[in-house]
């Protein structure tokens, strides 16, 4: 079974480098935020062309490492109108070049609300975002993954659902991170939250995060490389291989040294799981 990696926690390095670093870590694929991951290119809006895309995308390919996903974390619900034209238009153009790159999903977090008495206007700016955003994903053939969060504007499984059931467009799926749901009161009910997630989203999956959660001295939880941490991930890989079998499954939270043995985690429990 395969695993990818962030890109970006290898560090930020020129391309080629960044590819072959991959590589050497025996990572299938990447989720890639170009900003974050790759020094020596300027990815300003209005940089991105079909040259550079392949130019960038085959670097990753010669080295047996695909692009999974284009990482656009920007938000979509920004009250400064300057701020979210920017933002709506890079994700737009990320869109636009994605089959380029060989990448099939660009996903995004929709954004924290700035001002929670104003949530409103900030679910009205996210509506109008997707209307955008959808229209794109159609015209280029790619795919929206929007992920939840904690103390994002889309923070649970039922909010990514209403988003989704507003723009119902084949481009939209999710990009399910189960620890993202999850926070210090809902970590002993995680089970109940994470089929909710599944009953309610499993069919639009395409991409998975892989992490771990352990509760801290505040009372809420802290993240850590998958498997050290409490996630009941026999349960979500049983659940993740019957409903999307083979689909990418990409390490967050875990630094260079964990890296071997949460890819060995990963891979092992998928397998587990797939041979039932």
């Amino acid at each position: 079974m395969t695993v990818g990696i962030l890109a970006h926690l290898l560090g930020t390095l020129p391309y080629a480098q960044l590819a072959e670093k991959v590589a050497e870590h025996r990572f299938s694929y990447v989720q890639l935020a170009l900003s974050k991951a790759i020094s020596d290119i300027d990815f300003s809006l209005g940089k991105l062309s079909p040259g550079l895309a392949s130019e960038i995308g085959g670097a990753f390919a010669d080295r047996g490492v695909r692009i999974a996903v284009l990482g656009c974390y920007a938000s979509l619900i920004d009250l400064n109108e300057d701020n979210y034209r920017y933002n709506v238009d890079r994700f737009k153009e990320h869109l636009r070049h994605a089959r380029h790159f060989g990448a099939p999903v660009v996903a995004t977090e929709v954004g924290v609300p700035q001002d929670p008495s104003r949530l409103a206007q900030h679910a009205a700016l996210l509506d109008r975002a997707l209307e955008e955003l959808v229209e794109e994903a159609e015209r280029w053939g790619a795919v929206i993954g929007l992920e939840a969060a904690q103390g994002h504007l889309i923070d649970t499984p039922e909010t990514l659902a209403a988003a989704i059931e507003r723009f119902p467009s084949s481009c939209v799926g999710v990009v399910l991170d189960p620890c993202n749901l999850l926070n210090g009161r809902t970590l002993d009910d995680q089970d109940r939250v994470v089929d909710e997630a599944f009953r309610l989203l499993g069919p639009r999956i395409v991409s998975a995060h892989a992490k771990d959660l352990v509760p801290a001295e505040d009372g809420g939880v802290r993240e850590t490389a998958a498997g050290l941490g409490q996630l009941h991930y026999a349960r979500f890989w049983e659940k993740l291989e019957a409903q999307k079998p083979h689909g990418f499954v990409t390490l967050e939270a875990v630094a260079v040294p964990q890296m071997e043995a949460a890819a060995r985690f990963v891979r092992e429990g998928r397998e587990t799981a797939r041979r039932g």
